[in-house]
Formats: structure tokens, C-alpha cells, sequence
């Protein structure tokens, strides 16, 4: 498998897209399966999201053979060689024309709902696919894109045939795609989950996007070298500009600083003001050891080392974020004798592993844990219960342990945000 799903494939498709930040973009996500990845490219470069809706023109007595394609705004898109060939005549070509121009106002309304259509005159515009087979419909959403007045038209996807990407080059002035295998049959089989994405996750996040505050704070990121109280360890922080805040994410395994879950709230907070440091508090090395992930002790530790090396560089007040045992190990450090941190938060953690350590945290503990992750939510409110400090448990519903229901992750950082920014800016 080259992705685990979607939201980790827009991640690195973004990466690998950030070369285009100063155009000023507009990125559209090809409906259903590109709009989760789309999402996630429009946020790293803060960029408008949208969908490009496209029908395809189906030669009538074989539909998978595409005569052209229809799109928003009155856009056609007709290949006469094609029409020629197939024998349509006009009678044909209305008929298909009319059933696919229902269905496009149809789906055009059901996801945007009342907001307008983002304009493209003259814009540098990316369509976003989560993989391609053969390339007809994203060649004609590039064909599209194009007729509705956009001056440059990239197209990015995670994975295609090498033969897919070939041909695009004629449809797009530049195709990024980030895996051209040769043994290709299917894009799903290139995703451990690729299951169906629904209207209702569509028609979510592109209401998130709109609603997206104008005037984010520019985001410096930058690679660093932590000494975290002996050990050096990666991290990756990121510093908004007049940040009040810093909160340094805690996880047991190497998963912490590359995972699309943590990578995705710390973007959230990042747009909410707050600078945050994403650090993986093991080596590569010792990871491979799955009791290492349990040592709770050296964990926090190391947390509370990296915490202290970054007050000294950047003399912001702190909070922790921890998932799994990384909560427990927030904790755990949080209980120790003059520990100076802000604020707490658990997602989907294991607080009760700091066992008699919870007794003796002062700082301010916010607990996250999804409806249906039943074990864990008894663990954490066993764990609350033991808690003397300013608390709370917040349910998630629906969500399970990994909170990848649909806007179950934006929850996630809409909760951490508002508890950060609560007890650690100042106001």
C-alpha cells in the first residue's frame, strides 16, 4: 500500500505542491474521492477550495466512450472527431446533453449548496483527483477548468498508470503525481482505506473550507534538532507569527510527527495562532522495541527535556498534546514537582496509564475520546476520576479510535484549539 487513506495522501500531495503557494491558487477536488484529498492540499496552501463538476458525454449506445463533457457555467467541451466517428446526430447529442445537465445541476447544488462557485478567470487553478485509471474524466475536468478562465491548470494526484500521466500532459500544463506504478489494475488497491466517500463528507468539508477565517497568520516551518533532556530528537515546528502560545505533540512511536491526524490538528492550531512542535519521542531505533512505546517514565522525560529546549529558543508559554500513550506520558510529566505547563490535552490517549501521577497534575486536563472507541472512553473516565486538577471528558459521537468519521478529526482540533487558547493566551 503507498497511502493509509485519503487525508494521508492529500498530506503528501501537498508536499509536493507547495511550489505553487506564491500563484495564489485555487485548488477543485473532482467529486466524491478528491475532495477529502483536495482538502487537505487547499489547507497547506491556504488556498480557496471547490469542486469541479463534470458530466461526462457518453456515445449512446456505448457510454463508456466520452463524446465530451459538460461542466458549471454553461461549459462544453465536444470532440467532433469522436461525433463523427459514433455517428451522433443532433437529436442524439441534445438528448445525452440534457440528461447529464440535470445531474450536474444536481450534484453542483448538493455540495455547495448556496455558496457561489469560486472564480477562475485567469487563475492558477489545481484539480485534485485521489488517483486515476484511464484519465478520461480528470483530462476533462482540466478541459473544463480551462474553458471557465483559468490561465494555468495543474493537475495532482497521488497515483496513476505511467500511460494515464502521458496522456495528461496534453490536457494540463503540469501533472504532478506522486506514484506511476507499472503493475496498476486499480486505485483502490494502492490505499489500505479506500472505501466510498459520501455526499454528506463532501458537502462537510467544503462548508469547512468556506468557512476557513480570512487573514491567517503566515506560517514559518522549519526542521529542527531536539535536545530532549540528553537525546536528540526530529521535530518539525511551526511558529505563526505573533504566536502565544506553543503546544508540542506527544506520541509513543515514531507515528507521532509524520501522522496525518496530528499533522491535520496542528495545522488547525497553527490558523487558531497557537506555534506547534511535532516530534516522534523515540528514535527510529528504539521504536522497533513495542515496550519502548509503554516506558511512560522515559516518555515524559524526553517530553518534558524537548519542552524545556524549546522555552529556551522561543519563551512561550506551553501546552502538551498527546495521543495513546503520549497522553500518559503528558501527564505523567505534568505531575511532576514544578513542572511549569499550561494545559493538556488527551485524544483518543491512555491516561490512565500515569496511574498515581494523575493524583498530582495541576495543569488544566482536557480528555478527547470518539462515542463508539468504548474501551478506551471507560479507561478515560476511570482516569478522569482520579484527576484533582480542572478537568473535562469530551465524547466525540460517532467517532472511533482514530476519529476518521467524517468531520470527526475537525472536532478534534476545534476542542484543543479553544482549550489552548483558553489557558495558555494570555487575554
Amino acid at each position: 500500500m503507498l497511502f493509509t487513506h485519503r487525508a494521508e495522501a492529500g498530506e503528501r500531495l501537498a508536499d509536493a505542491l507547495r511550489h505553487l503557494k506564491g500563484e495564489d491558487p485555487v485548488v477543485l477536488g473532482l467529486p466524491r474521492g478528491g475532495v477529502p484529498v483536495a482538502y487537505r492540499v487547499a489547507r497547506a496552501l491556504g488556498a480557496p477550495l471547490d469542486v469541479v463538476v463534470v458530466r461526462k458525454l457518453g456515445v449512446p449506445h456505448h457510454r463508456e466512450l466520452g463524446f465530451g463533457a459538460i461542466g458549471e457555467g454553461g461549459v462544453r467541451v465536444v470532440s467532433e472527431d469522436i461525433v463523427r466517428v459514433s455517428r451522433l446526430g443532433p437529436q442524439d447529442i441534445a438528448s445525452v446533453e440534457h440528461a447529464e445537465a440535470a445531474e450536474l445541476a444536481r450534484q453542483a447544488a448538493r455540495f455547495r449548496g448556496d455558496r457561489p462557485r469560486v472564480p477562475l478567470d485567469g487563475r492558477t487553478v489545481i484539480v485534485v483527483d485521489d488517483g486515476i485509471a484511464t484519465g478520461a474524466t480528470a483530462a476533462a475536468a482540466c478541459e473544463v477548468v480551462r474553458a471557465q478562465g483559468a490561465a494555468r491548470v495543474v493537475l495532482a494526484v497521488p497515483v496513476a498508470p505511467p500511460d494515464a500521466v502521458a496522456r495528461l500532459g496534453s490536457a494540463a500544463d503540469e501533472v504532478v503525481c506522486l506514484a506511476t506504478p507499472h503493475a496498476f489494475r486499480a486505485v483502490g488497491e494502492w490505499y489500505q482505506d479506500f472505501s466510498q466517500t459520501p455526499d454528506e463528507e463532501v458537502v462537510f468539508l467544503l462548508a469547512r473550507a468556506a468557512a476557513d477565517p480570512a487573514g491567517r497568520p503566515p506560517v514559518r516551518a522549519v526542521e529542527v534538532e531536539v535536545d530532549a533532556g540528553g537525546t536528540v530528537l526530529v521535530g518539525d515546528l511551526a511558529l505563526p507569527e505573533g504566536a502565544g502560545a506553543v503546544v508540542v505533540f506527544a506520541h509513543g512511536s515514531g507515528s507521532g510527527r509524520r501522522s496525518p491526524r496530528n499533522r491535520s490538528v496542528a495545522a488547525d492550531l497553527n490558523r487558531a495562532g497557537l506555534a506547534t512542535l511535532l516530534l516522534d519521542l523515540l528514535t527510529p531505533d528504539e521504536e522497533g522495541d513495542r515496550a519502548n512505546v509503554f516506558d511512560i517514565e522515559t516518555l515524559a522525560r524526553r517530553l518534558a527535556g524537548a519542552t524545556a529546549w524549546l522555552r529556551r529558543r522561543e519563551f512561550l508559554p506551553a501546552g502538551w498534546f498527546g495521543a495513546s500513550t503520549g497522553a500518559a506520558a503528558a501527564l505523567w510529566a505534568a505531575g511532576e514537582t514544578g513542572a511549569d505547563i499550561g494545559a493538556v490535552v488527551s485524544r483518543g490517549g491512555r491516561p490512565d496509564l500515569a496511574g498515581e501521577r494523575l493524583a498530582v497534575v495541576r495543569a488544566p486536563t482536557l480528555l478527547i475520546v470518539g462515542g463508539r472507541d468504548s474501551t478506551v472512553l471507560d479507561l478515560n473516565r476511570r482516569a478522569q476520576r482520579e484527576l484533582r486538577c480542572e478537568n473535562r471528558l469530551e465524547i466525540v459521537p460517532g467517532a472511533t479510535h482514530l476519529f476518521e468519521e467524517p468531520g470527526a478529526l475537525d472536532e478534534v482540533a476545534r476542542l484543543a484549539g479553544d482549550w489552548f487558547t483558553r489557558h495558555l493566551v494570555p487575554q
